[in-house]
């Protein structure tokens, strides 16, 4: 999960994870709208893949790229236990100030 986080932490790769959610790309659609060049578009490629938050295939002479789910409902499922033990925590300092007020 480590991984996972590392490699969202970067916004282009945030964009690229963004973008494969839509569905599969190409490596050359995928850098399209970025300002950076191809090599650079694939160093990012190869941060996602390592993470396992992306896979990729070769056809012929053209790299596709997919979404794994599975990678991100893992961070998903992490950050979900995070914010109950946040709203837990919220909700208990609520009750003690309102129980302040009170008195």
């Amino acid at each position: 999960m480590d991984k996972v986080f590392q490699a969202l932490a970067d916004g282009t790769r945030r964009d690229l994870v963004e973008r494969l959610i839509r569905g599969p790309a190409s490596v050359s659609e995928l850098a399209q709208p970025l300002a950076m060049s191809l090599p650079a578009v694939m160093q990012h490629l190869q941060v996602l893949e390592a993470s396992g938050l992306v896979r990729s295939e070769k056809t012929g002479r053209v790299r596709t790229c997919h979404i794994e789910p599975a990678a991100l409902r893992l961070a998903e499922a992490w950050l979900g236990e995070q914010r109950t033990g946040w709203e837990r925590g919220l909700d208990r300092l609520g009750d003690f100030l309102t129980e302040k007020t009170d008195e």
